[in-house]
């Protein structure tokens, strides 16, 4: 069983940054893929941001247009995602993933049905 816990989340005005984290009980997350996905209100749960379990690869939904950064490690077993220039439609609850059988440890899955292990989430809000 893996537990994960989002933070970082928060109240923030448009144009400004955040900084998510995603911490495993897991002794060691080496070998999951992981991901950030995130649900706006009235909407589905749709991916954010995926990154393969060495850390070398990421994916990121064509809405993230270059603001946001997933990375990992390892080592503290943590991920995170880094959000520049917040917009109004990026408030959401943004929950943190594991895959703990990805198909490759070379890429993270954009696929939620991939994922065996989900946070919370945590609320990030951004007014205009």
């Amino acid at each position: 069983q893996v537990q994960l816990g989002e933070s970082g989340g928060g109240l923030v005005q448009a144009g400004g940054s955040l900084r998510l984290s995603c911490a495993a009980s897991e002794r060691t997350i080496s070998k999951y893929g992981m991901g950030w996905f995130r649900r706006a209100p009235g909407k589905e749960r749709e991916v954010v941001a995926a990154i393969s379990a060495n850390g070398g690869t990421a994916y990121y939904a064509d809405f993230v247009q270059g603001r946001f950064i997933i990375s990992r490690d390892n080592t503290k077993n943590e991920m995170y995602l880094q959000i520049h220039r917040l917009k109004p439609e990026d408030t959401a609850v943004y929950y943190c993933a594991a895959d703990v059988n990805p198909h490759t440890p070379f890429s993270g899955s954009s696929d939620s049905a991939d994922y065996d292990y989900w946070g919370q989430g945590t609320q990030v809000t951004v007014s205009s």
